[in-house]
């Protein structure tokens, strides 16, 4: 395998891209081999939604695309981020908040810790962040 492979796509803030973006990872993950029908494919398709709801409906308006980056490194880990442009980062909320939003990132950091990956979020140069699910990849790279 080369050092890495990557595929990114950049859509616009609108609920209709969370479809989109998740169509478009699975695609990137089924080119690279992972069989659409892999466990580890369902829960990258449900982060990958989760994350790029979160860039649309929490951005209130000030990130006017996102953009979903697809890695997979030489030391078989998966990275999949989600980049948008608003400052604020996801807060940490309880566990027992008892509401029907905000959900999201905690549905996210259960998802990868239960495949043994984790989540990290970095800044970009122009002020946004970029949320970031680092995954075990178990399936070998079709050439």
């Amino acid at each position: 395998m080369a050092d890495h492979q990557e595929a990114s796509v950049t859509l616009p803030s609108d609920p209709v891209s969370v479809s989109a973006a998740r169509r478009y990872v699975a695609d990137v993950l089924t080119e690279w081999g992972l069989p659409d029908g892999a466990d580890t494919a369902d829960t990258v398709r449900l982060i990958v939604s989760e994350l790029a709801t979160n860039a649309v409906q929490h951005t209130f308006g000030k990130s006017p695309t996102f953009t979903v980056d697809v890695r997979l490194e030489r030391d078989e880990r998966l990275r999949i981020g989600v980049t948008d442009s608003h400052p604020r980062w996801p807060r940490r909320l309880p566990a027992a908040v008892q509401q029907d939003n905000g959900r999201g990132m905690v549905i996210i950091r259960w998802l990868a810790a239960e495949c043994g990956g984790r989540l990290s979020v970095t800044p970009t140069p122009e002020g946004g962040k970029t949320v970031w699910i680092a995954l075990p990849w178990t399936t070998p790279v079709q050439t």
